[in-house]
């Protein structure tokens, strides 16, 4: 395992993490979700997943997240997590563990991201595994409590303690969700005629399993979905993440290197 640190395109340290097994055949992007972090239980099991694969794996911190990158969460948007996605790609094409078509897998808002990025550029991309996520800002505005929501636009500000990392109070103000409405994969959903995974908890309120269905049905190429049975939207007990491990697993063998 390689940890260093690259710049993105606004000159913010973003840290990344390179695991690279003896004989890669691949290349995976792993990337975490909104407030997330590349060291997460669930973002570290799908990368050491990716690795038995045969896949070098990169998993990072976007900027203005709660990781080793530079920025504030207060900043965070789909646009500067999409751009993150990019520049590390970007940076990855000088390498000379570069290789492609290479796979992309993201939970939640990180889901959006890479499947943006596959809509953008099919042709870079192997197989896609958004996890998860997030399928429009629509979709995920909806599916807000309507109380929640009108206090967030009235006081400009959404206030929780991450799960993740207790004790650190995470702000969003109301422009994250006026950047989020910008956003729908159902647009381009043609495009992604890679074969594609979907998996989501089925308690997760957030992006629920009728969202993903949605986005299920117009996915013109081979494809999956799969419901983690008492998951919520995040993976955190050890047997939920083992049940998403599985899948993938499965999944990755099916695709020929």
């Amino acid at each position: 395992m390689e940890k260093l640190f690259i710049k993105n395109r606004n000159d913010k340290n973003l840290s990344v993490i390179i695991d690279s097994p003896d004989n890669p055949t691949g290349l995976a992007f792993i990337m975490h979700g909104l407030g997330g972090f590349k060291e997460q239980p669930h973002i570290q099991k799908w990368a050491e997943v990716f690795k038995t694969n045969g896949y070098t794996s990169i998993r990072f911190d976007t900027a203005n997240t709660v990781g080793e990158s530079e920025g504030e969460y207060e900043k965070a948007t789909i646009t500067n997590y999409y751009e993150d996605l990019e520049d590390v790609i970007l940076w990855s094409k000088t390498q000379s563990f570069y290789k492609q078509p290479f796979c992309l897998a993201g939970h939640s808002l990180g889901g959006i991201c890479t499947t943006l990025y596959a809509e953008k550029f099919p042709e870079e991309v192997k197989a896609l595994a958004p996890i998860s996520t997030v399928v429009s800002g629509k979709l995920s505005f909806d599916a807000y409590d309507k109380n929640v929501l009108k206090t967030w636009e009235q006081t400009g500000w959404r206030e929780r303690e991450s799960k993740s990392k207790p004790g650190i109070i995470k702000k969003l103000p109301w422009s994250h969700m006026q950047d989020r409405l910008q956003y729908d994969l159902l647009v381009n959903a043609k495009k992604l005629t890679m074969p594609v995974l979907l998996m989501v908890g089925s308690e997760d309120t957030t992006t629920p399993l009728a969202h993903q269905r949605i986005l299920f049905d117009k996915l013109p190429g081979k494809k999956e979905i799969h419901t983690i049975d008492g998951s919520p939207h995040t993976f955190a007990e050890e047997s939920h993440i083992n049940q998403t491990c599985n899948i993938l697993n499965t999944w990755l063998s099916t695709l020929s290197n």
